[in-house]
């Protein structure tokens, strides 16, 4: 079970979340770690370590998005301890993408983990991919 606090900041991370599908990655840059270990590996590219590379790779990714919105957030798992916890979750959007003008359904299987710091959760690490079904084992091999 999450501690209230740890339930109210993944609500913040979901607004933050609705602001990034229109491009907006500030909101969400707020509530990460600004340690060392810090992680985002998202489908644009290989995982950024260290929190100047993480920024880097958020206000990336977030130029690809505009007009969107959140539509959903399906919990399939969640666990925390005093200090550290974790959430994975489908992710529902509609946004532009890319250079479109055609607003598109997107989902993403998201797995963030949270830690306290100094007394406030911030992200640590966040891992999204557009698996959301079962793929054929061909889809691994990359030629």
């Amino acid at each position: 079970m999450l501690t209230s606090d740890l339930t109210q900041f993944i609500e913040q991370n979901h607004l933050a979340l609705d602001a990034f599908a229109k491009g907006d990655s500030e909101p969400l840059k707020h509530l990460y770690s600004r340690q060392d270990d810090v992680i985002i590996a998202n489908p644009f590219g290989p995982p950024a370590k260290g929190w100047e590379n993480a920024a880097a790779t958020m206000d990336g990714a977030a130029t690809h998005y505009r007009d969107g919105q959140a539509t959903g957030f399906e919990r399939i798992s969640e666990y925390a301890t005093a200090d550290l916890g974790y959430i994975i979750e489908i992710e529902r959007y509609r946004s532009k993408v890319g250079g479109s003008n055609k607003l598109v359904p997107l989902a993403l299987r998201v797995t963030t983990i949270f830690r306290r710091e100094e007394g406030a959760w911030r992200i640590i690490l966040r891992h999204a991919d557009p698996i959301t079904s079962t793929r054929p084992p061909a889809s691994l091999v990359s030629e």
